[in-house]
């Protein structure tokens, strides 16, 4: 468990899980930035009875507040190279934009995982006009890197993302 001022970033429990999947589910909550596709409520239930959504490939976590309400969720899972990881994250509710859950869930995220692995590289991918997504990048020390062309289908169309990344060094220099 990662605790910051804000909120814990956790595992998810068997006691979450229905109204986890109540909230990955829940499509108008995903907003102009996520797909809207799902899976269903079953298939998400086998999958973490056989892994709790944690495999070498990607680890999902909660992102909990103060009062153990679940706003988010945070990811991190394979990137393109070996020495690389890429973060994803999601804030459920829009009403909670700017309030430094995701930013601080984020940071906890990037020091887990450099000081737990021999991770290099943290990647970030955010949609260019997805302000508060690039704001959690710049708060958190990532640099952008360029834009891969129309590389997701989100809502009917072919989007462009910005690459952002973190190399341990730079981590290293920003905590001392």
């Amino acid at each position: 468990m990662l605790k910051g001022q804000l909120c814990t970033v956790r595992h998810l429990l068997t006691a979450d899980l229905n109204t986890f999947i109540a909230l990955v589910n829940d499509l108008p909550s995903r907003g102009d930035y996520f797909s809207t596709h799902f899976k269903s409520p079953e298939i998400m239930r086998k999958e973490f009875m056989q892994n709790g959504f944690a495999t070498e490939d990607s680890e999902l976590f909660i992102i909990e507040d103060r009062l153990h309400h679940i706003v988010g969720v945070i990811t991190h899972f394979k990137g393109r190279t070996p020495v690389c990881r890429e973060i994803g994250y999601r804030l459920f509710d829009a009403s909670l934009s700017g309030r430094g859950y995701i930013s601080e869930a984020t940071g906890l995220l990037v020091d887990h995982l450099f000081r737990a692995y021999q991770y290099h590289r943290l990647e970030l991918l955010s949609a260019p006009e997805n302000t508060a997504s690039l704001r959690v990048a710049e708060k958190n020390g990532f640099r952008e890197e360029g834009t891969l062309r129309q590389s997701f289908f989100i809502n009917g169309h072919y989007c462009d993302v910005k690459v952002f990344s973190l190399l341990r060094p730079e981590w290293e220099r920003g905590r001392s």
